[in-house]
């Protein structure tokens, strides 16, 4: 199976002719188009409509998860009803099977990687935050672990490694993922991590147990001097 994958749309209200280029080619490039988080800029319906305005082209079948900018309007619930209306396939904390291969994801969220991974101690509120670290890493390893394909892709908006991170200011950087999600992945197991989120970081990554991890970020893939705006990898 080809993959066409690019995250960090933000698309905006006005944005479905630019968006619209992103994706041109991509039903003869590809069998499925994954979308990993940052669909729209605010989370705001009118955003949704011009994403789906650019994807009205597109035949291929639509993996997507959310990220961070598409909860802040708070009308998640809105643009969920609408791309499913479309017939997007939403893996977040959830799987879906194209094909014969399988599709597990979740947003995930920050934490921080390795030995200095942020740990539940002190406060409630840094309790909570550690918490919600670990909800996600759990939901993306039991979504993979559901999943009955031989193939098996983990779509996430935050990073499972800090390769992926690399050139991300380190004041950033225990906020733009955690390792806690790559232990899922290898725990999981599955042939390919893809994720967003990373703006200033870098193409490649891999786990610790050698799962390949890729930052599809629109503008690492635009810096990576790509002649389509969307990155294709073969499962």
């Amino acid at each position: 199976m080809r993959i066409a994958a690019v995250a960090d749309l933000h698309a905006r209200a006005d944005d479905a002719e630019r968006l619209a280029k992103t994706f041109e080619g991509v039903d003869d490039e590809a069998d499925v188009l994954v979308l990993p988080g940052d669909l729209t800029d605010h989370g705001r319906p009118e955003e949704a409509e011009a994403l789906l305005a650019a994807l009205d082209g597109v035949e291929i079948p639509i993996v997507a998860v959310f990220g961070n900018h598409d909860h802040e309007f708070g009308a998640l619930d809105d643009v969920v009803r609408m791309l499913e209306g479309r017939g997007v396939k939403l893996v977040d904390r959830a799987s879906a099977v194209v094909d014969g291969v399988g599709f597990a994801g979740a947003k995930g969220f920050a934490g921080g990687f390795a030995e200095r991974v942020v740990r539940a101690f002190g406060e409630t509120p840094l309790k909570a935050f550690v918490a919600e670290s670990v909800i996600e890493a759990d939901a993306l390893r039991n979504a993979l672990r559901a999943l009955g394909t031989r193939k098996r892709v983990a779509v996430l908006h935050y990073a499972p490694v800090q390769a992926t991170l690399d050139g991300e200011p380190l004041e950033i950087v225990p906020f733009l993922g955690t390792s806690r999600l790559g232990a899922a992945i290898d725990e999981a197991g599955c042939e390919l991590a893809l994720h967003g989120h990373a703006h200033g970081g870098a193409f490649s990554g891999a786990t610790p147990g050698g799962v390949p991890v890729y930052n599809v970020s629109k503008p690492v893939l635009e810096r990576s001097g790509l002649e389509r705006g969307y990155a294709v990898f073969t499962v």
